[in-house]
């Protein structure tokens, strides 16, 4: 019975083997970290076997014997997971040409997560993503299976501002030295604003507050809008926005044959970290060469994101940016009564002053006329007068001495009566010469009297003007009417008003 008692099997000794070997590679880690321990004297390496399992051990504990308590690291995130509410990063660092030079994985603890990514969310705006540049507070780990990794207890959000500055700030600085961040502002604001393009995402609240007074805006027939939607959230949403904005201008451009007056892109109620997604270059450079003026409401009151940098006009809120487009339009209109009125008193003045003119013509007219009239009967009726107390005159003459000097004189009458009768060719000839003169003044006045027709009030009136009749006046300035029935007169017609 003892002897079966001493007998084993195979696998009894397998297993007394795999013992013996683990014991081994326990006392030559034991060795070895001896020897790491012994910081005066060269390590001795040369010539120990050891498992894979043995050696890492004794590398962790050399890891944990020289990283034993946390350090700050600088790394930029590679990449950024979360699982059951752990986060679980790669980490990594790049020389000057943008090659990985170091990399490894890093993970923040759920117990932490929560403290830790809210502080540097709300510090910078932003949440984790890959490629921010970060300063992580962790602790060295090595586990002989999972190899290398740090456990992150902290992460410091000042670190991160700091460079997201120094990008936003270089691509602020290439955007000016390409003359963009005044390229958009260069354009003049539209006079009159009858068509808006908005670029927002679908269900953002501030696009429900902006579309509450446009609707009221588009129900008057002021103006039209046009709306488009894309994600301002993520990172694809800046290629996505840019995406949007070129089909929308197209778009309008193929239906319209011209621009839009107006291109608005909206935010409004996310996350003050999306901000960070619209610091895109290249959506900045996009919107700086818009056709049209931009106007932005990205709904945040401290930040500025590339968008405020490069277009027409920024605003707080979406709400602002569509009030902006009101007051705008009121502005307008009122400019325009103001040109009316202007345009009313310069003609009512004009008309008036036509007026006057035309009466004091006719007046003048009138007296020339009368003139020339008495004159031409006056020089005419002396002619006549004198032709007849000549003729009188020599027929006395001869008849008086007709008897004795009948024969002596009979050449001499017939020399007086052929002067006579030259005479009064002559006078006829001077009256045959005053009536195309008369005539002339004739016609002269009717061209006057056409003239007066045309300048009538009555021939303005065919052309679209009226005038305004009160008390049996005309008014000719709106701070000479009164509260009360007016009479309107046009070309055809009359109508009465009320003025309250």
């Amino acid at each position: 019975m003892n002897q079966k008692t001493n007998l084993t099997t195979p696998d009894q000794n397998s297993d007394r083997l795999a013992r013996t070997q683990n014991s081994a590679n326990i006392n030559a880690s034991h060795h070895i970290i001896d020897e790491l321990s012994d910081v005066d004297d060269e390590p001795t390496l040369a010539g120990v076997q050891l498992s894979l399992s043995g050696y890492l051990e004794a590398v962790k504990f050399a890891i944990n014997d020289v990283f034993d308590h946390e350090v700050w690291i600088q790394a930029e995130l590679r990449a950024v997971n979360s699982k059951g509410g752990h986060y679980y990063f790669e980490l990594a660092e790049k020389d000057n040409d943008g090659n990985i030079i170091a990399s490894t994985r890093a993970t923040l603890w759920r117990y932490q997560a929560s403290k830790v990514i809210n502080k540097f969310t709300h510090k910078t705006g932003k949440p984790l993503l890959a490629g921010l540049a970060v300063l992580i507070k962790g602790l060295a780990n090595f586990h002989p299976q999972y190899g290398f990794s740090i456990n992150v207890s902290d992460i410091d959000p000042t670190y991160t501002l700091g460079a997201l500055a120094l990008a936003y700030n270089a691509m602020l600085k290439r955007l000016h030295d390409k003359g963009l961040t005044t390229l958009n502002k260069a354009l003049p604001t539209p006079f009159d604003i009858r068509h808006v393009i908005v670029i927002a995402p679908e269900r953002a609240a501030g696009l429900g507050d902006f579309r509450v007074e446009a609707d009221r805006l588009a129900q008057t027939g002021a103006c039209e809008f046009y709306y488009h939607h894309a994600t301002f959230q993520g990172n694809h949403a800046p290629s996505q926005i840019r995406t949007t904005i070129t089909h929308a201008i197209d778009e309008f451009y193929a239906n319209h044959a011209h621009h839009a007056d107006l291109l608005v892109i909206i935010r409004g109620g996310g996350a003050v970290g999306d901000l960070g997604y619209l610091n895109d270059e290249e959506l900045a450079t996009l919107v700086a060469k818009s056709p049209m003026p931009v106007w932005v409401g990205i709904g945040h009151e401290r930040d500025k994101v590339l968008l405020d940098e490069v277009a027409h006009t920024c605003f707080d809120t979406p709400s602002k940016v569509i009030l902006a487009i009101e007051n705008h339009l009121i502005a307008m209109v009122a400019l325009t009564k103001n040109a009316m009125a202007t345009i009313n008193d310069v003609s009512g003045t004009h008309i008036h002053h036509t007026k006057e003119q035309s009466h004091l013509a006719m007046k003048s007219i009138h007296h020339k006329a009368s003139q020339t009239q008495k004159l031409a009967k006056k020089d005419s009726d002396f002619l006549l007068s004198s032709l007849s107390s000549h003729a009188k005159y020599r027929t006395h003459t001869l008849s008086s001495n007709i008897s004795d000097l009948l024969s002596r004189q009979h050449k001499t009458a017939h020399k007086h009566i052929k002067h006579a009768r030259q005479d009064v060719i002559h006078i006829l000839s001077q009256h045959k010469t005053l009536l195309p003169h008369l005539s002339a003044l004739r016609d002269e006045i009717c061209h006057l009297q056409r003239m007066i027709l045309v300048q009538h009030p009555a021939h303005t009136l065919t052309n679209g003007y009226a005038l305004i009749h009160q008390n049996g006046g005309i008014i000719s300035s709106s701070h000479a009417i009164k509260q009360g029935e007016i009479d309107i007169e046009f070309h055809d017609g009359r109508i009465k008003a009320v003025i309250k």
